[in-house]
């Protein structure tokens, strides 16, 4: 990855190095909080939650994203007012933009906040509302998930594939219980009503971001979730593609930076899955 093309650097500075800099630093001041966050507010529902740390997070982030790109656009989750509308509002204000750093300073704060070991921080940056770099850093295991658009994706420095799976019944599967009670969460539980007898086993560990790098590095076959947000998927979704795998909405059409209802997989079992949702009515 050290070879860089011009859409990757701006006068010299790699957008890469800079986002894998920020996620670094910010997990592992975060790694510093765990059991020792001072506020705990509640957002959009009692399963949507944040403190200081997220806040703190994205600040660092923002900070040095700026400092080196100072003319780049940022969208960052506590920035943005608590709920899908006003997730959808925010991305729509500035999804044109030439560049956008698009960040979720912890995915999954649930986890953080009560010590379960399952969070990360996801950057993206995206070129004319296309992800040209995604980084997705789990500072309790030290792993770093890095793809450069075009150049494959990396984890411990090692390039990473989708895993073989070619059916859902031999599949590990993953998905999410949203914070959306009233549409997304009655239909991700139908969902998982549907899938779960189909696979081999379903997971459902509190972190879009790190599903995705999941996916990305062969551990799960696939992923969906209904109801999601930009700085969930942008940076998972460039991880999942350039390891050879697929990522669409829920009815099957390619990712965008506007999808909140995401089918993520190796590919082999993408339409299976997509099928399993539609058949359950459970896919938008």
């Amino acid at each position: 990855m050290s070879d860089q093309n011009n859409a990757s650097v701006v006068g010299g500075k790699s957008f890469t190095a800079v986002a894998i800099n920020c996620a670094s630093k910010a997990g592992e001041w975060i790694k510093t909080k765990l059991g020792n966050y001072a506020s705990l507010d509640i957002k959009y529902s009692p399963h949507d939650l944040v403190t200081e740390v997220d806040k703190g997070s994205e600040r660092l982030i923002k900070n040095l994203v700026l400092t080196h790109f100072p003319h780049h656009s940022f969208l960052g989750e506590e920035g943005v007012e608590p709920g899908p509308e006003a997730s959808t509002r925010a991305l729509e204000n500035i999804r044109d933009a030439e560049y956008l750093w698009i960040v979720d300073p912890i995915d999954g704060t649930t986890n953080f906040v009560h010590g379960f070991p399952y969070f990360c921080v996801s950057i993206a940056l995206a070129h004319n509302g296309e992800v040209i770099v995604g980084v997705v850093y789990d500072p309790m295991k030290d792993e770093m998930f890095v793809a450069e658009k075009g150049k494959g994706a990396y984890v411990h420095g090692k390039r990473m594939q989708v895993s073989k799976e070619d059916t859902l019944r031999c599949s590990l599967v993953a998905t999410g219980l949203p914070a959306d009670h009233h549409y997304a969460l009655p239909l991700n539980l139908k969902g998982i009503q549907a899938v779960a007898p189909q696979v081999r086993n379903l997971r459902i560990t509190g972190s879009a971001a790190l599903h995705m790098a999941y996916v990305a590095s062969g551990r799960l076959s696939g992923f969906w979730e209904i109801g999601l947000s930009s700085w969930d998927l942008a940076a998972g979704s460039l991880l999942v593609q350039e390891s050879g795998g697929v990522v669409s909405n829920t009815l099957g059409k390619p990712y965008d930076l506007g999808v909140r209802n995401v089918v993520a997989s190796n590919g082999h079992i993408q339409d299976e899955l997509i099928k399993a949702l539609a058949d359950a009515n459970a896919n938008e």
